[in-house]
């Protein structure tokens, strides 16, 4: 029987670092935790459109830092910083609002995406939008695939759209696929990511997996 394993979760230790760096124990601990999955979910639900790669969360007893990564800095940021001092206001409203204790400091950094063409989330987000506005499925794929084979350094790319597709009644699975995807490979920097496209006649989810090479070193 085989089991599916997430690839991000797979290459913890190895080539990937954890997304929530803390310590605590006991109650403490579940008051983290607890704090982590509600800024996190609020962040991308806010966050929606501006293509977030990930939300990082770093604390120390005084201090948190929140870092997001994204391809479009400029959109979270704004002009003269607006629109990130209204997202930091907003997040302590939202914080206060469900008991969850403000540290002494709280730092939120934006980050950009060095090469957003061959980040999973990010191009997981732009299939999308396209789907969202109306493109054929098809195109959309065969257009992203190119795109993320153009990059230099990628070996594989696969992209896999399920749900009803085109309003059909039944829900099938398309895939496309080119290059290599070595899932078991633990050296092999393969980036996955996983969103939902949110149309009139249901919703469609796009899973996108990118082989980024073989790694030597450590790479976190």
């Amino acid at each position: 029987m085989t089991k599916v394993v997430h690839p991000y979760a797979q290459r913890l230790g190895i080539l990937r670092d954890w997304k929530s760096r803390w310590f605590a124990s006991g109650p403490k601990y579940a008051e983290n935790l607890r704090a982590d999955i509600l800024i996190r979910e609020w962040l991308e639900k806010r966050l929606r459109g501006s293509y977030v790669s990930s939300i990082e969360i770093e604390r120390s007893r005084k201090f948190v830092r929140i870092m997001i990564k994204t391809s479009r800095p400029g959109m979270i940021i704004g002009r003269q910083g607006d629109t990130a001092q209204k997202l930091r206001k907003d997040l302590f409203k939202f914080m206060k609002k469900k008991n969850i204790k403000i540290a002494e400091e709280v730092k939120i950094d934006i980050l950009e995406v060095a090469s957003p063409d061959s980040d999973a989330a990010v191009i997981a987000y732009g299939i999308v939008e396209a789907l969202e506005k109306r493109m054929p499925f098809r195109r959309a794929m065969k257009m992203t695939k190119e795109k993320v084979m153009a990059v230099r350094g990628v070996k594989g790319v696969r992209i896999v759209v399920t749900g009803r597709l085109n309003g059909a009644e039944m829900a099938r699975r398309e895939e496309v696929k080119e290059g290599s995807i070595p899932l078991q490979t633990f050296r092999a920097d393969v980036d996955y990511a996983m969103e939902r496209a949110n149309l009139p006649y249901g919703v469609l989810g796009v899973k996108v997996w990118i082989n980024r090479g073989l790694v030597f070193e450590d790479k976190k």
